[in-house]
């Protein structure tokens, strides 16, 4: 009897896990994102399961300290290939960090927690601060962001849409 509860004990834990990974919500190999404490709406982000870390296309940055903390002022341009809008935000900075790019090439970071908002969740993040103008995508989301909460469908692009309002319609008579 003992060996049937654990074979019973293990389907259940199975199960449980299988339905867990199947309750993950799905996102596209890119996504619409917010940057809801920096007031930055709207950035077409890569999401790229190969950078550990987020990163922020940041210029004008400039490190301050305010009641003993550190912080940081930069600005970004939200949308691809444009130089406007350019937003201003300030941050509290939370390490400075050797990140490698994608060229092999070490370069120091300012890293800073702030709140990311895909589709209709939000939760916080690490963020490097890095001048991304040569680059495809203003904004990177990196595994570390993404873990426990999505699975990439990477032959896909914009899953994590709000969803729809319905329209009511009037019938007629």
């Amino acid at each position: 009897m003992a060996a049937k509860r654990t074979v019973s004990l293990r389907k259940k834990k199975a199960s449980s896990e299988t339905t867990k990974k199947r309750s993950k919500r799905t996102i596209g190999w890119r996504e619409w994102i917010y940057l809801p404490d920096l007031d930055v709406g709207r950035i077409k982000a890569k999401i790229d399961t190969g950078a550990r870390t987020s990163a922020l296309h940041a210029f004008k940055i400039t490190p301050f300290s305010r009641d003993g903390a550190s912080y940081v002022r930069f600005a970004v341009h939200p949308v691809q290939r444009e130089r406007t809008p350019e937003i201003s935000c300030v941050a509290r900075v939370i390490d400075y960090r050797a990140v490698t790019d994608s060229g092999g090439r070490v370069e120091h970071r300012y890293v800073i927690r702030t709140s990311l908002k895909l589709g209709t969740i939000r939760w916080p993040i690490e963020l490097t601060l890095a001048n991304r103008d040569q680059m495809g995508f203003r904004m990177l989301i990196g595994r570390q962001a993404l873990r426990r909460r999505y699975l990439v469908d990477s032959g896909r692009s914009f899953l994590a849409r709000r969803k729809k309002k319905t329209r009511s319609v009037a019938l007629r008579e």
